[in-house]
C-alpha cells in the first residue's frame, strides 16, 4: 500500500492543489455575493430568487465537493509515507487552519440556507469583514506547508 501511495504522490498533490483553488474561489466569492445580496437585493422579489440560486449552486456544486475532495486528497498525503513529520509544528498549525476553513465552509451553509429562506441577520459590512476569513487562513496554511516551521 506504501508502494502504491509513494507512486501516486505527484498525482494526488496535484489533485489536492486542484480542489483547494476551486474550494478557495467559492470561499472567497459566496461572501461577496451575500455582501450585494444583502445591500442591493433585498429579502423577496426576482433578483432575490437569482441571487438564492447563485449561492445555492455555488455552495452545493462547487464549495461543498472541493471541500470534501480538498479533505480527500489532503488525508491521502497525510497517510504518504515520508510527507508528515508530526513532531514538528507545521503539520498542527496547517491542520488547525483547514479544521478552521472547515468551520467557516460550515458557517457559510448556515447563511445560505437562511437567504433561501428569506432570512438574513448580517449587514454587508459584517460579511465583507467575514470575508477576510479565508484569506487569513489560506496565509496561516501556505506559509505552514512551504516555510515548515
Amino acid at each position: 500500500m506504501t508502494d502504491i501511495l509513494s507512486l501516486a504522490y505527484p498525482w494526488i498533490k496535484g489533485l489536492h492543489i486542484v480542489s483547494v483553488i476551486s474550494w478557495m474561489a467559492a470561499l472567497f466569492y459566496l461572501p461577496r455575493l451575500m455582501v450585494h445580496h444583502t445591500e442591493r437585493v433585498g429579502l423577496s422579489g426576482e433578483t432575490h430568487e437569482i441571487f438564492a440560486m447563485m449561492e445555492y449552486k455555488l455552495a452545493k456544486v462547487i464549495m461543498s465537493p472541493a471541500m470534501m475532495a480538498t479533505w480527500l486528497f489532503g488525508l491521502i498525503l497525510v497517510a504518504t509515507p515520508g510527507i508528515v513529520f508530526w513532531g514538528d509544528v507545521w503539520p498542527w498549525l496547517k491542520a488547525t487552519g483547514v479544521i478552521g476553513m472547515t468551520g467557516f465552509h460550515i458557517w457559510l451553509m448556515g447563511r445560505m440556507k437562511g437567504f433561501q429562506r428569506g432570512e438574513n441577520s448580517l449587514t454587508g459590512k459584517q460579511y465583507r469583514i467575514a470575508n477576510e476569513v479565508p484569506t487569513l487562513l489560506m496565509i496561516l496554511i501556505v506559509f505552514s506547508v512551504t516555510v515548515k516551521f
